[in-house]
């Protein structure tokens, strides 16, 4: 499939496409035309590595099936070719964005000020809850 950004592409049999009627409004174009694209992908078959194929996973949400296929509907369009196009785009999309390996997080330490913020807006509570008490207390 030569509409992949990335660098990798599914292999055969990973991806199925099936045509179905739109719902909603408009007309005898809905009722006799088999518009919208339900576009199926199988990452279990893809070739895609274990990692890429969790973060795939984790980005679907509710694009996924029991299956443990990924499920994209595309009906924007009123023709076949256009709605596959947005089905393939978006695929791509949720492909590029598993294929990037997540960023390494640098370990930081607070500054000397924000801990110092942080100490003074807990003073500043602590009186304000103490003096909701009442001086009997004290």
């Amino acid at each position: 499939m030569s509409d992949f950004k990335s660098d990798f592409f599914p292999a055969p049999g990973s991806i199925e496409e099936n045509f179905i009627r739109s719902g909603g409004h408009g007309g005898q174009n809905v009722n006799k035309v088999a518009t919208t694209v339900q576009l199926r992908f199988s990452p279990r078959i893809s070739g895609l590595s274990h990692a890429a194929q969790e973060r795939l996973n984790h980005l679907a949400g509710a694009k996924l099936t029991a299956d443990g296929d990924i499920l994209i509907i595309a009906s924007e369009y009123r023709t076949q070719e256009q709605n596959r196009q947005a089905a393939r785009a978006r695929l791509n999309d949720l492909l590029a964005r598993a294929m990037r390996p997540p960023r390494r997080r640098k370990p930081t330490r607070p500054s000397y000020g924000s801990k110092q913020r942080r100490l003074e807006n807990k003073k500043s509570r602590a009186d304000i809850k103490r003096t909701r008490h009442g001086a009997d207390l004290f």
